[in-house]
Formats: C-alpha cells, structure tokens, sequence
C-alpha cells in the first residue's frame, strides 16, 4: 500500500487514496476492508488528536462505499438528535462521538443493537480511547468492541517527504531552509502546509521569482490562515 500519495493538493477531496497513511497503514487498510457489505459486520473506531485526520477518514470511507453502490452516510455527533439513519447494509459514519447527547447516544446504542441483523457497518471517532469518553457506559461498551484504532499524526520527516513530492510535481524547486523554515514556523498540520505551498506556488508564477525565504515570511506574515 503507498504511504505518500501524489494528489494532496489542499482543495482535493477527502478520499482513501489522498489520505497520508504513514504510520496508519493498518487502519487505511481496514477501512478499504470495511467497504464491501459483510454477512457478520466489523465496526470501526478511531481516535486521536484535533487535526489528526479521523474526519477525512470517515468522511473518506463513505464516499468510497457510495462509489462501490453501497448505502453509505456520514454525521456529525453534534447534529443528531434522538435518530440516526439505519438501513439494511448501511455503511454509518458518526463522527466525534464525544459531541453526543443524551438522547444521541441512545440512538447510537440502537444502530449497534440492530447493526447485525441488517448487515450495517459503523465506523465511529472520538478525541480518546473509548475507555475515556465521556458515555453511557453501555454505548461505550458497544465503541470497545470495535476494531480500535489511534489515529497517528505525522511527523516530521512525513511532512518533509509530503512538501518534496508536492513541490516536485509542481516542478517548484523548494531549498531545504525553506522547508525546515515552514515546519518551524508555519502551522504544522498537512492542510495549512499545502495551503502554504499553494500560496508559494501562485507567488512565485505571479512575481515570476524564485521561492525564497523572504517570500515565504511574507506569506505568512500576510495570510495567519496558513
């Protein structure tokens, strides 16, 4: 399985194939696992830090399902009410489920209860382990006996690997005072990163200038977004 995809432009879409599996290899390929419908269905759950990807993951593996032909959907905890969508060989997705309330978290129950018997898959997320979410104690129950996994952030040297590919493709030539400049000093999660290099990008076609370090102190400087 390819760990560093080539189409991480900002703006590209959540998928499975521009997900940066890293050192998530095993969850990227129990999500691909969890696409097709199964006669005895095996839940998922992730967890880790804001920014660590679980969103474009759950995100990502609903749409890979609704692409498959499979009854896909995905919510947010902090929408639901006192329902969820439930149908047979529905592939759900609810995301930061710590966000749940009191009647959500029944509903949720529920969907686990009748999961079985109509072949539905869910695919839940929260900021901890389910051993420290803040849930009814049945719910959380239900979250543990899912496949779990720790959604690991990048480090560095992951996000080095991302800007070079990035910038090669592009055909930018980035110094590696650059790139340890923006790692030190620019927000380190991937999609600001990539913001970053786009602003780069236009700036120096626009300036018709190579990529600087001034440059890139002015970018940042001008956009706190990156």
């Amino acid at each position: 399985m390819k760990q560093l995809t080539l189409d991480l432009h900002a703006d590209a879409p959540p998928l499975l194939e521009n997900f940066v599996a890293a050192s998530n290899a095993d969850l990227l390929a129990a999500l691909y696992e969890a696409i097709p419908v199964a006669d005895v269905p095996q839940h998922l759950f992730l967890w880790g830090d804001a920014g660590s990807g679980r969103s474009h993951l759950l995100r990502s593996v609903v749409t890979a399902a609704a692409q498959a032909g499979r009854p896909a959907c995905y919510v947010q905890a902090a929408e639901v009410a006192d329902t969820l969508p439930e149908a047979p060989t529905l592939l759900l997705a609810v995301d930061d489920v710590e966000g749940l309330g009191p009647e959500a978290q029944i509903a949720l129950f529920r969907a686990f209860n009748s999961a079985r018997g109509q072949r539905m898959t869910l695919i839940t997320s929260g900021c901890a382990a389910p051993l420290h979410l803040n849930l009814r104690e049945d719910l959380r129950t239900r979250i543990g006996q899912s496949l779990i996994f720790e959604v690991k952030a990048l480090n560095d040297d992951d996000r080095l690997a991302i800007l070079n590919a990035q910038a090669a493709t592009r055909g930018l030539r980035l110094d590696p005072d650059i790139v340890q400049y923006l790692l030190r000093h620019g927000r380190r999660d991937l999609t600001s990163l990539l913001r970053t290099l786009d602003a780069l990008d236009a700036a120096s076609l626009e300036r018709k200038r190579a990529i600087t370090l001034p440059l890139l102190r002015e970018i940042l400087q001008r956009d706190l977004n990156l």
